[in-house]
């Protein structure tokens, strides 16, 4: 059976080479994006390498956005089968400067937005008695990150809310795990080093067992992974994908 799968945050980063992991896996992917031209630039490469590709624009902090996007998936590439919620934003501040807005978009994007997502997929997957979801988080989650707990909060609930439905879908032949990265290069990486928030790639590698930043291509490989049949007995996991920086 050819499987149908949504990756948000589709059109750049992990997302990105996500799409096409799965693409190179046999599925149909919908590329979801806010930036609904990017999007399209994911899904003219997926077709030119004869995978079924569908771009949709989707804003995830809006739930009739994402739940008319859905169904725009569903009508043109079937029932929904897996999820990988990649979308997301980075926030950095000293904690007494979070503002209440600051605040409120990240804890939007991050955590509602991958709530909305996650209610709009499964009750294909409960149809189908079959599902996979991977929610990408982050090693902020894992051990804090000063001057933006705004972020790590919303990464820490979204590995809690992996936990929480992988209990409640379990019967119902639905897994759901997560990822969450430390020292991956994305453009989000770049723009956090151009903005002052994060030190340069050496100085970052330095501090990864490894010895190396990773890449699209090693989150990518992890959640092929357990989006596959393979994977069927794996559920309410944590897998980093980090080069041993967390462990």
């Amino acid at each position: 059976m050819t499987r149908v799968a949504v990756v948000t945050g589709g059109a750049s980063g992990m997302g990105e080479s996500t799409c096409y992991e799965l693409g190179r896996r046999g599925m149909r992917v919908a590329v979801v994006d806010i930036d609904e031209s990017a999007a399209q630039r994911v899904t003219d490469a997926l077709s030119a390498g004869g995978v079924t590709a569908l771009a949709v624009g989707i804003d995830v902090t809006d739930s009739m956005s994402v739940e008319q996007g859905f169904d725009k998936v569903r009508a043109e590439l079937g029932p929904i089968g897996v999820l990988v919620t990649s979308a997301g934003i980075f926030g950095y501040s000293p904690f007494l400067d979070i503002s209440n807005d600051a605040w409120r978009r990240i804890i939007e994007v991050n955590l509602t937005g991958t709530f909305y997502c996650c209610r709009a997929a499964v009750p294909d997957m409960v149809q189908a008695k079959w599902g996979r979801i991977v929610m990408i988080s982050s090693s902020s989650a894992q051990r804090g990150s000063p001057f933006a707990a705004h972020y790590a909060a919303s990464k820490g609930a979204v590995i809690t809310l992996t936990k929480s439905l992988a209990r409640e879908y379990a019967a119902a032949g639905i897994t759901v795990n997560n990822i969450p990265p430390s020292g991956i290069e994305t453009p989000m990486q770049h723009r956090s080093q151009a903005a002052g928030y994060l030190p340069p790639n050496d100085q970052i590698a330095a501090n990864i067992p490894m010895g190396r930043l990773g890449s699209g291509l090693d989150i990518a490989a992890a959640v092929g992974f357990l989006c596959s049949e393979e994977a069927g007995f794996i559920t309410g996991q944590v897998l980093g994908v980090n080069g041993g920086a967390v462990m």
